[in-house]
């Protein structure tokens, strides 16, 4: 019987060498903890820790954005409270005026009108949201009659218009806007139904009864309340809702195929030119004919192409409006102005002719999201823009007549209910 080595002498190492010829102890592993860590592993860990010290810095400034927010919420709130009252109880209190002279009443609301407007367009101005104008001037055709036709992205945008029509004379004051009826419900919605301004609802279900509604509103409102000019945006609804149904339409009816607007819909263009253009009548008036004439308005004069772009196409809503949580923006705004003998008045050529007007605004963004710039107009080398402006002083004043006549009316409402109750 042959005796077993021990474990661990020579003479078992031996054995073990002789019993697995040609195979090689295991070599002994490496500690866990000298492992080299893996390459993807290493750069995941670092990349979380840069993000966290980014989000470190960057929570002070949260921070102030999240209070700056709240305090432009809280003083919306206030201003519209004391705006909008202060609006409605001077137009209770000037009905007797309304039956009296209604053309003076018509005068003096549409100067409160501008300046809630204008109240508006402050947030914007405040918060850094800017407007660079380019174009033709509209300061020229300010005291005529006009309808302006803009693509529509955001609820921004006609912000943005409240903004950049404020130096424009009267412009505000005798202006109609045609909305979208959802408007009706917003806080501004007593204050536009009472100045004369339209809603319009949507879809294929409403659009006739719509039509015929916009055509007795501008025959009872518009010359009566001596307006000049009317804002509508021909797309019927934003960019980002309408475009894959224009795209859809525009293949299926062999018309160009659009990405930064939408195919206006002629109807509501239409009745505002048939209703609103002056007709030359055949033969020569007499000379009482002639003088009551000269006292008519001279009817629809302008049409002023508006296009609207936002940097990088990223338009301004209401909710960044009011609380300006966004970094400071410039807004472009392009105008071309064509007089109204230029436009044909019949269907199928009005229809053609704005087609035109969106092909061309679709050529103007597609220019301005490449070079950050409008093209220059035909016949020149460069395009010129004009930096639109706000006066601080005049934001003052009517703020201060706004927050002072709340507290004036409040101050007369609680006299009169301490003397009823």
């Amino acid at each position: 019987m042959t005796a077993t080595p021990r474990p661990g002498t020579p003479a078992a190492a031996a054995a073990a060498q002789h019993r697995a010829p040609g195979r090689r102890p295991p070599a002994p592993l490496a500690p866990a903890l000298h492992r080299p860590p893996s390459a993807p592993a290493e750069k995941d860990r670092t990349d979380a820790h840069v993000r966290m010290a980014v989000t470190l810095e960057e929570a002070p400034w949260l921070g102030w954005i999240l209070v700056k927010a709240l305090l432009r919420f809280a003083f919306m709130v206030a201003n519209n409270l004391v705006a909008l009252l202060s609006y409605l109880c001077y137009v209770i209190v000037l009905q007797p005026l309304r039956l009296l002279d209604s053309k003076r009443f018509w005068y003096i609301e549409g100067f409160m009108y501008k300046w809630l407007l204008g109240m508006v367009a402050s947030w914007g101005w405040y918060a850094g949201y800017t407007v660079m104008e380019w174009g033709d001037d509209i300061k020229a055709v300010s005291k005529d009659e006009a309808v302006m036709l803009v693509n529509h992205q955001a609820t921004g945008d006609v912000c943005t218009l409240m903004m950049c029509l404020q130096d424009k004379g009267l412009v505000v004051a005798q202006m109609m806007w045609l909305m979208d009826h959802i408007f009706k419900y917003t806080n501004f919605g007593i204050v536009s139904l009472i100045h004369g301004d339209f809603f319009i609802r949507q879809g294929k279900s409403h659009r006739d009864q719509q039509l015929l509604l916009l055509k007795k509103h501008l025959e009872n409102n518009y010359r009566s309340r001596d307006r000049k000019w009317i804002v509508l945006f021909p797309e019927g609804g934003f960019l980002r809702k309408r475009r894959e149904t224009s795209q859809a339409f525009a293949k299926k009816n062999n018309l160009p195929f659009l990405t930064h607007v939408t195919l206006p819909r002629i109807g509501a263009t239409n009745i505002i030119l048939s209703a609103l253009v002056a007709r030359q009548e055949n033969g020569s008036p007499s000379e009482g004919d002639a003088k009551e004439l000269e006292s008519k308005s001279k009817g629809l004069q302008w049409i002023i192409d508006t296009t609207i772009a936002y940097p990088k196409a990223e338009p301004i809503d209401i909710q960044t409006w009011i609380l300006g949580y966004r970094k400071p923006t410039v807004t472009h705004v392009h105008y071309r102005i064509f007089p109204i003998k230029d436009v044909p008045l019949e269907t199928d050529g009005l229809s053609d002719w704005l087609y035109q007007r969106f092909i061309e605004k679709e050529e103007l963004l597609s220019h301005f999201y490449e070079t950050g710039a409008f093209p220059p107009p035909k016949g020149h080398k460069e395009a010129v823009s004009r930096e639109m402006t706000l006066s601080n002083m005049w934001i003052f004043l009517i703020q201060s007549f706004a927050f002072l006549s709340g507290y004036m009316w409040y101050k007369i409402i609680q006299y009169f209910y301490h003397c009823l109750f």
